[in-house]
């Protein structure tokens, strides 16, 4: 449990880069009537944990579309090499920051919830470096072979073994009850965590699976993995973006969408 005499402060922090090999300016890429970008802000703004939420941008474009939309962006370098090097940049305008959670700028139907338990996994006397997020899929899932869709293995505790782009586990033999875990994009770390991590230069297998998650587990870090139902998908490319609203029209049916 969290100390009662710790003085802390969650900040939301939401990395949006114009710069996309696949999908160019997609944070203000329009869906049902709203810049992307705006879809997560709102999507955060209903969490009950956070302290503060800024936008992280190297664009004057985003950081104009949030203004616009009364959110707050703060301006970055755009020679970042991931998304926590940009935010421990964008965190010196919120210097009573203690703890971040780092929402992806590309996840309009993030779950309000998921961002509270992450951000309760972090302040905890006996918390991990980091926390993230995965839901259980089908061994047979063809995301199993995508290597847009990261994989997670964990300890009996919870704890991350490792990140893959990779089918992972291999299903040599099929263990009942063993599902595969889709790695969601969403992290919660303490401040200091995140000075120790950009202090650090990309690791080897960072570079070669181009995820950051694993230049912390390259230098021994703990990264707890909590498990949701949330399913929602994010948005890599315009036929994803067609996909999400073509869910948020649909009407509420008591799931994880909206």
């Amino acid at each position: 449990m969290l100390s009662p005499i710790a003085i802390r402060h969650i900040a939301g922090v939401l990395p949006a880069r114009w710069g996309s090999t696949r999908f160019p300016g997609k944070p203000l890429h329009p869906i049902a009537g709203k810049p992307l970008v705006q879809h997560v802000w709102e999507r955060c703004r209903m969490a009950s944990r956070l302290d503060s939420l800024i936008v992280a941008t190297d664009d004057q474009r985003i950081a104009d579309a949030v203004a616009g939309f009364g959110g707050t962006a703060v301006m970055t370098s755009a020679d970042h090499p991931s998304g926590t090097d940009r935010i421990a940049e964008a965190l010196r305008s919120i210097p009573q920051a203690t703890h971040v959670v780092n929402i992806q700028g590309d996840e309009p139907l993030v779950d309000p919830v998921l961002i509270d338990r992450l951000a309760d996994a972090i302040t905890t006397d006996d918390a991990p470096d980091m926390a993230t997020a995965a839901n259980a899929i089908d061994p047979d899932d063809a995301a199993v072979q995508d290597p847009d869709v990261v994989k997670v293995v964990t300890g009996i505790h919870g704890r991350a073994l490792y990140f893959s782009r990779s089918p992972l586990p291999f299903f040599r033999n099929r263990v009942p009850g063993l599902a595969v875990l889709r790695h969601k994009g969403i992290y919660a770390y303490s401040r200091a965590f995140i000075e120790r991590f950009v202090a650090w230069p990309p690791s080897p297998l960072e570079q070669t699976e181009s995820l950051e998650q694993l230049r912390a587990l390259e230098h021994g870090a703990s990264i707890s993995v909590i498990l949701t139902d949330d399913d929602s998908p994010g948005v890599d490319t315009p036929e994803q973006a067609r996909h999400i609203e073509a869910l948020l029209a649909r009407p509420h049916n008591g799931s994880s969408i909206p």
